[in-house]
C-alpha cells in the first residue's frame, strides 16, 4: 500500500502544478513602459489616366480629373504626382491648377504603379496615407496573477489610437513636418517683439477702489 500512497501524492502534485500553470496563462509579459501597440502607417496609390494633347489637358479631361478628385475626397495629407512619358510641362501645369483648388501642390516624382500608359496618356497618382493601431483593444490578459509586474497588453491603445485617428497627416508619424526656417523665425520674432514692447499691466499704477458695505447702512 505504500506504493499506492506515493501514486496519489504524485497525482495531486501534478494536478496542482497544472492548475498553477493554467492560472499563469494570459498573464501580462511586457515589463517595460513602452506600449506594444504602436501606430502603423500605410500608403495606398490611386491612379487616374488622362488623355493629353500639345496644350496639356482638354477641358473635358480637366472636368473628368476634377470629378475624380471630388470622388476621392481630396484632402490635406494626400500627395499628388503626375507620370507623363511626354514630359509636357503643360500637362503638369493643368494638374497643378486643379490640385491648387484643394490646397495641394503636385509633387515631382511619381511612385511606381502597375500598368502601362498608351501614347498620348498621362497618369495622375494620389498617394494617401492612413494610420491605425492593429490589435487594439487587447483584453487577452485574463489572469489575476501578475508575477512579472507587466503592463496590460492593451497598454497604450487609447493614446496611440487617438493619435493615429487625429493626426492630420499620418506621414508626420514617420518623419515629422519639415518647416520653413524663415517662416519660423518671422513668427517667433513677432511673438518676442510683442512681449518686449507691451507695457506691464501695472505701469499705470493701481486703481483706487473703495470697499462698500453691502448692507446699505
Amino acid at each position: 500500500m505504500p506504493f499506492a500512497k506515493h501514486s496519489k501524492l504524485t497525482g495531486a502534485l501534478a494536478l496542482s502544478l497544472g492548475l498553477a500553470v493554467a492560472g499563469c496563462a494570459g498573464m501580462p509579459t511586457n515589463t517595460s513602459l513602452y506600449s506594444d501597440k504602436q501606430p502603423v502607417v500605410e500608403r495606398t496609390n490611386f491612379t487616374f489616366d488622362v488623355q493629353t494633347n500639345g496644350g496639356g489637358l482638354a477641358i473635358s479631361e480637366q472636368q473628368r480629373l476634377n470629378g475624380w478628385f471630388e470622388t476621392m475626397d481630396l484632402r490635406y495629407g494626400d500627395r499628388i504626382t503626375v507620370e507623363d512619358p511626354s514630359a509636357n510641362p503643360a500637362v503638369a501645369d493643368a494638374v497643378s491648377e486643379l490640385a491648387s483648388r484643394y490646397g495641394l501642390i503636385v509633387g515631382e516624382t511619381a511612385p511606381t504603379t502597375a500598368g502601362y500608359l498608351n501614347p498620348g496618356q498621362a497618369r495622375v497618382v494620389i498617394t494617401r496615407t492612413t494610420a491605425s493601431v492593429p490589435g487594439c483593444p487587447d483584453w487577452s490578459a485574463k489572469a489575476d496573477a501578475n508575477y512579472l509586474n507587466g503592463t496590460s497588453p492593451g497598454y497604450g491603445c487609447s493614446v496611440n489610437s487617438n493619435m493615429a485617428a487625429m493626426v492630420a497627416d499620418p506621414q508626420d508619424l514617420l518623419e515629422g513636418k519639415k518647416g520653413d526656417g524663415e517662416t519660423t523665425i518671422a513668427t517667433s520674432n513677432k511673438a518676442i517683439s510683442t512681449y518686449r514692447e507691451t507695457a506691464p499691466s501695472g505701469a499705470q499704477g493701481l486703481q483706487n477702489a473703495s470697499a462698500g458695505n453691502g448692507g446699505g447702512n
